[in-house]
């Protein structure tokens, strides 16, 4: 049963990369609609990241058209499509060591804000933005770490900060970068139950090799191999594809 609607909120048009002779992403073309999960999944070197790269503007396209919430976006700075409501993870956790839990998601938070925050003035635990991002450690369990400076974490709960910091920048649209990479099957099972919860008024693209994880949380499954999309359907459907079993287990 569809649980997602019928706005697409993401519409790649015959996207491509290239890298001096390389071509990492070959005329993709993709949509992705509001409240939906898609997972994009294939082998290493299939031009995952790549692609994720190129919807959040952190390189640009070769050739090829990218959409966010129905404007064409193709050429517009990372900083303006994050304002548009665009939210990621990485595969290598970006936070800042030093700071305690709370104060790296507080710093998220104040980012909405007009007026940005100066540098030099102390976090106040009286700012309503304090309240909000213990808020948002409480929805993905991690609000007993609140104190604890960041680089204490275990790589687990560093995986559970990347994804408070990103919801704190209030996405519509959210980028998970393998969020279950280097994790115990304990932790596996906490990021899917995390993912899940997250509400059907955020739409989710994941990157992810687990194939278990991925086909667990998507409605569509897109599959890459080259560069190109060579299969995209239902979870149970792609499971069952020949051609992407043998692509993704390598017995080609």
């Amino acid at each position: 049963m569809t649980v997602y609607g019928t706005e697409a909120v993401l519409v790649l048009r015959e996207v491509t990369k290239d890298f001096g002779g390389l071509r990492a992403v070959d005329q993709v073309s993709l949509q992705v609609f509001q409240g939906e999960r898609r997972a994009i999944i294939g082998p290493n070197g299939a031009g995952k990241t790549t692609l994720f790269n190129l919807i959040a503007g952190e390189i640009h396209v070769t050739s090829g058209h990218i959409f966010l919430f129905g404007q064409d976006v193709t050429r517009l700075p990372i900083h303006r499509r994050a304002a548009m409501g665009l939210g990621r993870t990485y595969q290598i956790t970006r936070i800042f060591p030093s700071l305690t839990v709370a104060e790296n998601v507080m710093l998220a938070v104040l980012g909405l804000r007009s007026a940005k925050m100066a540098l030099y003035r102390a976090l106040s635990t009286k700012d309503p933005a304090w309240k909000r991002a213990l808020e948002i450690l409480e929805q993905i369990e991690l609000a007993y770490r609140a104190d604890v400076p960041a680089r204490a974490l275990s790589h687990g709960e560093q995986r559970q900060l990347e994804l408070a910091i990103a919801l704190a920048g209030a996405p519509r649209l959210l980028l998970l970068d393998e969020p279950g990479a280097g994790l115990s099957a304990a932790e596996r099972g906490l990021i899917h139950r995390l993912v899940q919860s997250l509400p059907r008024s955020l739409t989710v693209v994941l990157i992810e090799h687990d194939m278990d994880l991925a086909l667990g949380l998507a409605d569509r499954v897109t599959c890459l191999h080259y560069g190109k999309v060579i299969a995209e359907d239902t979870p149970d459907r792609i499971r069952d594809n020949e051609l992407v079993r043998q692509i993704y287990l390598g017995s080609q």
